[in-house]
């Protein structure tokens, strides 16, 4: 099968499928409606419900629950070893759920970005930040595969199920590479896969943009995270969750969900955590 990273006219279609999914959400939002991955007024139900792996953010210091519409599948700044001073990128920011959370941990002394491609999550991110007043926050339009940020800029690149969206993720991690000082480190939540997902569930835009259907393998993530030229790598949770029968009957046959049951086929919510090296060592690749 031919994957959305190695087809330019599939990627684009993804992407369009994903900004106007997350575009409604945040638009939803920005209406007053009480909108996370499947408010009522979303189509995004059609596919799947977010919440199915979304976590509590509310007793965090710095959670702001405007900026919370149930989008992550984890809490990276859980295992991101944030200090006080540092320069944070956020990936995939939304509403600045995470932002906000960060920007608690590195205080009036650091400073946090958030970048998405989404125009109505940054005029939801921003509006969020002008109540607040935060003079050290800020959030940018843009691709994760083509970051508007220079080289060696950041101390830590945070992102919550946000990878798992993008077609080419050997591009995503090179760029998070690029960004990140030298000796800087990423910690990511994303969706991974133990097993094959069925062709027509990987070729669905909807599904794409439903955090599904873009998962690859585990083994594959974390080597691409390796070929990218990251070390000391280490898979800090992980998290097994089900698709009901209903979401996938709507791509499937019975036969074939039968068959991907049987399969033993997990989805898995993971937080990866890895380096750059420092100035003067080089990761060991392959070949």
């Amino acid at each position: 099968m031919v994957t959305p990273g190695e087809n330019p006219a599939l990627a684009n279609e993804v992407k369009e499928t994903v900004k106007e999914r997350y575009g409604k959400i945040a638009d939803d939002s920005l209406k007053g409606s009480k909108s996370s991955c499947c408010a009522e007024s979303s189509s995004c139900c059609d596919t799947v419900d977010s919440d199915t792996f979304s976590n509590d953010y509310s007793k965090l210091k710095g959670y702001n629950p405007d900026a919370d519409l149930k989008l992550g599948c984890g809490v990276p700044t859980e295992f991101a070893q944030i200090k006080e001073g540092d320069t944070v990128i956020d990936l995939g920011s939304g509403a600045g759920n995470d932002v906000f959370v960060t920007r608690a941990i590195t205080g009036d002394k650091g400073r946090v970005i958030g970048i998405d491609f989404t125009e109505k999550m940054i005029e939801k991110a921003r509006l969020n930040n002008e109540k607040l007043g935060f003079s050290n926050v800020e959030f940018r339009f843009g691709d994760i595969e083509d970051l508007p940020v220079i080289d060696n800029f950041a101390d830590v690149v945070i992102s919550n199920c946000v990878l798992n969206l993008v077609p080419d993720k050997k591009k995503a991690f090179a760029e998070i590479f690029r960004v990140l000082k030298p000796g800087g480190h990423f910690s990511v939540s994303d969706i991974v896969v133990s097993g094959n997902l069925p062709e027509k569930i990987k070729a669905a835009a909807e599904m794409y943009a439903g955090c599904i259907g873009g998962a690859v393998k585990k083994d594959e993530y974390l080597d691409i995270i390796k070929d990218s030229g990251f070390v000391n790598m280490k898979v800090q949770k992980e998290n097994s969750f089900t698709l009901s029968d209903d979401v996938l009957m709507k791509y499937l046959t019975k036969d074939e969900l039968n068959e991907f049951r049987a399969s033993g086929t997990k989805l898995l919510s993971v937080n990866v955590y890895a380096e750059k090296p420092a100035e003067g060592k080089t990761a060991k690749k392959c070949c």
